[in-house]
């Protein structure tokens, strides 16, 4: 299950049913779980623990340092889930200090072609990340997200749940969850009704949310008045407790 030409520390933790392909190195305080599927080239840093059934492809970069100049070498780790797919020239860092010392990664998550993971970034579950998409350090993606090619996202950023960017979107605000920007800047461009229908959302429910998206963006309310009326029509729909949750908590403000 391991090519003759790959390198792998003595110290690293493959299941037994791990494939390592042609060329890659394994490093120590590295942990595989079962189902994985390492291509040729790959090179994997530690600390990092990998979950079962993950693919990765020829080329990408898992667990290395980060590029934070403030990083001296720290202790540091990465965390990935089960069953995601990165592809070729991805690049996956550990964190730093000055957060909470750890990259994590969800599962079931698509990372597309040299898509970039930075220090200390928190993603969800059922997220793709397409071509070139890339995340600054301290940015958080939550479930089922989507980022077009090409989109980058400003440090400390919150990307909501179900929120959709398009290609080349420069965020550098948080996008509330079922929100669709593009541009850069990135501006909303009304909810992700068509991701919300593939996910199974009632339609009163994507109501709620379209409405939501009014009072928000549409009513001329301040920020805060539109929160309390979104949060007075929220009616113990999950969805809207959510989308209040998400705006009361904004540390950067909002695309708006």
């Amino acid at each position: 299950m391991i090519h003759p030409t790959a390198i792998v520390d003595p110290q690293a933790r493959l299941a037994d049913d791990v494939e390592v392909g042609a060329y890659s190195i394994i490093g120590a305080d590295v942990e595989i779980g079962s189902g994985s599927v390492i291509g040729p080239h790959v090179v994997i840093h530690g600390p990092t623990r990998i979950g079962t059934d993950n693919r990765i492809y020829q080329f990408a970069s898992v667990g290395e340092a980060c590029q934070d100049l403030k990083y001296k070498g720290e202790p540091t780790r990465l965390e990935i889930g089960d069953r995601n797919t990165i592809r070729e020239y991805a690049t996956l860092h550990r964190g730093t200090t000055q957060d909470q010392g750890l990259t994590r990664v969800g599962s079931d998550n698509l990372l597309m072609v040299s898509t970039h993971v930075a220090h200390d970034c928190l993603v969800g579950d059922h997220v793709i990340l397409s071509n070139g998409a890339s995340l600054a350090g301290h940015v958080t993606v939550e479930d089922h997200v989507i980022l077009s090619g090409f989109t980058l996202v400003h440090q400390f950023c919150r990307i909501g749940q179900h929120a959709f960017a398009g290609m080349g979107s420069g965020v550098n605000r948080d996008v509330p969850p079922c929100t669709l920007v593009s541009g850069n800047p990135a501006q909303p461009h009304g909810i992700n009704s068509e991701g919300l229908k593939r996910r199974g959302f009632e339609p009163e429910t994507i109501r709620a949310i379209k409405n939501a998206y009014k009072i928000l963006y549409l009513s001329g309310r301040k920020l805060d008045d539109a929160i309390k009326e979104i949060a007075s029509t929220a009616n113990g729909i999950a969805a809207l407790e959510s989308f209040v949750s998400f705006l009361e908590n904004s540390q950067r403000s909002i695309v708006r």
